[in-house]
């Protein structure tokens, strides 16, 4: 790496862009604003907004590889930061009787922006890491989760200074100076950000032979479509994701159900996105070691036990529980994307990744409804949300049996020469 410093300027210029799609996970400090202003207290209408975002950043994953194919990784990055940016300022003029514009400025055209940068960021870094993929891979989503850490509380500080203690006015002015921090990263960051030659192979690194039976093509995405494999992988990302979700959607409200002042319980969002962060990097390093789908297979057991003891612990404890469920969701979201490209190749990473995004966005949605529909009939009583915690640990328990059953896909499953001994 030393040796090779331009490839290090992508990877840092990723980082600060994927920092400010950190934001995305700190919606727990603006939900119960937003719910009591926009609408009238419903958990569910306004948790759907935070689905949205992410649900529709998988749709925009897929059109911005698509684009960038014929435009460039850095274009497609500025571009996606214009738009990103134009949804959260739109969202700060939203009003009561309109409350549901905010479905579609900040979950819509703000997903699409983020959609456009997350995959196609991800994608150029590992052109340009092939010998270090788990670890350069999670190196980049970790940022995103790092700015979770960074935002809670300038988003906290913004919303209490402006706001005039009057709930929602300070969440949507906080949109508005976040749409304008997003402009600024996102085009200056884009403008570094350049996939490597054609060919480009690290100095003094030999690629691996590939296994016995496996493809010797880089799958594109109409190819990818052809294999069970695409299925086993975007299904697994739903199921892996609905407990993670659960929790960083409502990890303040948890905390205070759990006995936590309201003032103190602030601190889960920003434990919640450290483990996030943090499970990214360990994770895409360990998986190096361990083999990608091993680590998955022990994230999805561990998550399914996980989300099913916030029922049983109170006070300070819950915030030890978050911090686990967030690193093992940080561990899917820096694996999935590197099992994507061990299985499909890299050439077409962006477009690809972007398709097996649509498995985490079904996730998000059927999470936000889940969870927020318990959190509307528990109100301060979280016991009454076990229902959601179980259906989350079943699909985590369902996930893991389709880990097992995953294999590498084979060259015949697009007409390609097997590989001979």
């Amino acid at each position: 790496m030393i040796k090779e410093p331009k490839r290090i300027i992508p990877v840092i210029a990723s980082i600060a862009i994927q920092m400010c799609l950190g934001t995305a996970y700190i919606w727990s400090v603006f939900q119960t604003g937003i719910a009591a202003y926009l609408f009238k207290g419903n958990s569910a209408n306004a948790l759907l907004t935070f689905s949205l975002l992410l649900a529709v950043l998988t749709v925009g994953s897929t059109i911005g590889g698509k684009i960038q194919q014929k435009i460039g990784t850095r274009k497609i990055i500025i571009i996606g930061g214009i738009v990103l940016a134009l949804g959260f300022f739109l969202s700060s003029f939203v009003k009561p009787d309109f409350g549901w514009v905010i479905w579609i400025t900040y979950g819509i055209i703000g997903g699409i922006g983020m959609g456009f940068i997350y995959s196609t960021s991800i994608a150029c870094c590992q052109k340009w890491f092939p010998d270090k993929r788990g670890m350069i891979t999670g190196i980049i989503v970790s940022a995103l989760g790092f700015g979770g850490v960074i935002f809670t509380p300038i988003a906290r500080s913004i919303i209490k200074s402006l706001g005039n203690g009057a709930a929602g006015i300070g969440e949507l002015y906080t949109f508005a100076i976040l749409a304008g921090i997003f402009l600024i990263v996102c085009t200056v960051g884009g403008i570094f950000i350049v996939d490597p030659p054609s060919g480009y192979s690290p100095k003094g690194w030999i690629a691996p032979e590939p296994k016995k039976g496996t493809f010797v093509q880089h799958f594109n995405t109409q190819e990818m479509l052809k294999t069970s494999q695409f299925y086993f992988v975007t299904v697994t990302f739903m199921l892996a994701c609905m407990a993670g979700l659960m929790m960083i959607g409502l990890a303040s409200q948890i905390a205070i159900a759990k006995g936590i002042a309201v003032e103190v319980a602030t601190i889960g969002i920003m434990i919640i996105s450290i483990s996030n962060s943090f499970g990214r990097l360990f994770w895409g390093w360990m998986s190096d070691k361990l083999g990608r789908r091993n680590t998955i297979f022990a994230l999805l057991l561990a998550t399914s036990v996980l989300i099913i003891v916030v029922n049983f612990v109170s006070g300070y404890w819950i915030f030890a529980l978050i911090a686990l469920v967030g690193f093992a969701y940080g561990g899917f979201l820096g694996n999935f994307p590197a099992l994507t490209a061990d299985y499909f190749g890299s050439k077409n990473m962006s477009m690809n990744y972007g398709v097996v995004l649509l498995g985490f966005g079904a996730g998000a949605i059927a999470s936000s409804y889940i969870a927020g529909y318990f959190k509307d009939i528990a109100k301060n009583d979280i016991s009454l949300m076990f229902p959601a915690f179980i259906i989350a640990s079943a699909a985590a328990l369902i996930g893991a049996v389709l880990m097992l059953l995953i294999k590498h896909p084979k060259a015949k499953a697009v007409n390609a020469p097997e590989i001979k001994e």
